[in-house]
């Protein structure tokens, strides 16, 4: 375990819920540290501020001179670590890290590290569940929730973290028990040169892994890691012995482990083939910390997903109403429309309702799946004719608003069909976040 010494100089760059956190753990012991924010104001500026008052904090530009006085330089995953000052600052001697190194200098307990383009919340939410479940003291949060420095306890036996591809660029410290890449698609193209850059900060979750977590239907997800890690695989097919996936017979579809048969896929409460590869993943997770099986297919069975995650939220006029206001990208937005088009009956279609800021993403993929279930595609936001261009469905409908989305996709929708919000986009032109943007969806359902 590294040390942390008293007599260096620290500079936290980001002022954000992250870097509140890392002032809060250097604070409680007594070491010596300055932030900075790109921001000049903010609710953020504000409330760091307040907490540490007696704190140098500096706003605007990055100062490159100043930042070449820290020993280390403790950046939030929120700030792209490319740029000119900060290279400046490096090339003198400075050390540049995020929060999830200092974590890993404090901890004894083993991590279950979690990554991916989409489904990583609902995978660390639910694996969380099933160690508390089982008796673990458990601890959850990372890139869901809470920060990991604010995580930290003596009497915690698991911690269950959920990594995003910037907390990953600076992790070099973490030695996870168990690390998964659950998917890989085109995301965050605009921090991003190209999906190689993506492909490697996801992949540095591996590094130092006891246990390697991969998705057999993604080979992005596939680990490079040396021949005494141990490797798990799961997937929507058959399964190797020891590997986990689905059987499929006339009576149904269940959950497997090799030829062992788990549970029956229609007991599920999360619906949607990507929510089978989810449970699939977590059961592996939770085998490699040795969580007892019975207990976790229990939880499992139990487990209705997550908040803005292809969350049903009601059925009105025999149409059923799904908030998937998570979908911030294509892969998320891909994966809802085959997972919902998937439970489908001869005549039942979708009608998509997307759009937003599209982060510099070709849709394009989207176009061949909506063309096999949707009714049509109902577009708003800063990019919608971009997705209108890219989709290219014939049943396209341009809008000003979530209100006129709504009501023209209740009547539009015939008895049977689904009506699905699944952006693609992220949701800052419209709205505080993909929350705001849901919640906002769910009420006008409910009042239709």
């Amino acid at each position: 375990m590294a040390l942390i010494t008293s007599d260096q100089f620290r500079i936290i760059i980001g002022t954000g819920q992250t870097g509140i956190s890392v002032a809060r753990y250097l604070k409680r012991r007594g070491l010596a540290f300055a932030a900075c924010d790109t921001r000049e104001s903010g609710a953020a500026i504000s409330e760091f501020k307040t907490e540490f008052p007696e704190v140098e904090l500096r706003t605007g530009p990055l100062d490159a001179d100043w930042l070449s006085a820290a020993t280390e330089l403790i950046i939030s995953p929120g700030v792209a670590k490319a740029n000119p000052a900060i290279d400046f600052a490096l090339a003198r001697g400075a050390r540049l890290l995020g929060d999830i190194d200092l974590f890993a200098r404090e901890i004894n307990a083993p991590v279950i590290a979690i990554t991916g383009s989409n489904g990583k919340s609902t995978v660390t939410t639910l694996v969380g569940q099933m160690a508390a479940e089982a008796g673990v003291n458990v601890a959850v949060g990372g890139n869901i929730g809470i920060p990991v420095l604010d995580l930290l306890d003596k009497d915690v036996e698991l911690y269950v973290l959920e990594l995003s591809s910037f907390q990953l660029e600076t992790c070099a410290e973490l030695r996870p028990r168990a690390a998964t890449v659950l998917n890989l698609s085109a995301d965050h193209m605009d921090r991003y040169a190209n999906m190689l850059e993506y492909h490697q900060a996801k992949h540095r979750i591996y590094r130092r892994a006891q246990v390697a977590i991969f998705n057999r239907d993604d080979s992005l997800s596939r680990p490079l890691v040396a021949k005494d890690v141990t490797q798990l695989s799961f997937g929507l097919g058959a399964p190797d012995l020891g590997h986990y996936g689905v059987l499929r017979s006339d009576k149904g579809v269940v959950l497997a482990k090799g030829v062992q048969p788990l549970l029956d896929v229609a007991q599920l409460k999360i619906r949607g083939e990507h929510n089978v590869a989810n449970a699939l993943a977590a059961l592996a997770l939770g085998e490699a910390v040795n969580l007892p099986l019975d207990s976790m297919l229990q939880t499992l069975s139990q487990f209705t997903g997550l908040a803005h995650r292809c969350q049903w939220v009601r059925k009105h006029q025999k149409v059923t109403w799904f908030n998937d206001s998570k979908g911030t990208n294509v892969g998320a937005t891909l994966a809802a429309i085959k997972g919902l088009g998937a439970t489908l009956a001869a005549g039942e279609k979708l009608v998509l309702i997307a759009g937003g800021q599209g982060k510099d993403q070709s849709f394009s993929e989207l176009a061949e799946p909506l063309k096999q279930h949707a009714r049509a595609l109902i577009l708003l936001g800063e990019d919608a004719e971009k997705l209108s261009s890219d989709i290219d469905h014939p049943q396209t409908k341009l809008v000003g608003s979530m209100e006129e989305a709504v009501a023209l996709a209740a009547k539009l929708a015939s008895a049977g069909d689904l009506v699905l919000l699944s952006p693609a986009c992220a949701s800052f032109d419209m709205y505080s976040g993909f929350e705001a943007r849901g919640n906002h969806f769910i009420d006008l359902v409910e009042a239709l």
